[in-house]
């Protein structure tokens, strides 16, 4: 697989909630895109607050963009703040560098897009969205 279908960005969506209900995680919004920051596909659950949207997008999509997870991001924010900040100026604000934030890979290491997960607290949406990529037979980079 070279390229995310939308029926497996839902079906990795539907599983990342699953996840988030067995985990008793606040309302989850999950959004997935293509290796060109693109939405494939996006839920929010009921009771989410609509401002979910942007916070999960820019989760997924500073992953995409910088090629590292939002985890990775976090720790680059912190020894090197310079660089989020010019970062996220370049990419027009649309970064969130915090866990929760999915590059999806497959199995020999490509990028077929990436997986922003929001609602809870950022290690939970993180650990949602790693089960909702892996039970697809994707591997997460988180």
């Amino acid at each position: 697989m070279t390229e995310l279908s939308l029926s497996c960005s839902k079906r990795i969506i539907d599983a990342t909630i699953v996840e988030g209900n067995a985990l008793g995680l606040n309302p989850l919004s999950v959004v997935v895109l293509d290796t060109g920051g693109h939405v494939k596909a996006f839920e929010r659950q009921d009771g989410a607050s609509p401002g979910r949207f942007a916070i999960a997008q820019a989760k997924a999509y500073g992953s995409v963009m910088l090629g590292i997870s939002g985890t990775a991001q976090m720790a680059r924010a912190e020894a090197q703040p310079y660089f989020s900040i010019t970062a996220n100026a370049a990419l027009d604000g649309k970064l969130m560098p915090v866990p929760g934030g999915v590059l999806i890979q497959n199995a020999l290491g490509e990028t077929l897009g990436a997986l922003g997960v929001t609602g809870d607290t950022s290690i939970n949406d993180l650990a949602a969205g790693v089960a909702g990529i892996e039970s697809v037979g994707l591997v997460a980079n988180g």
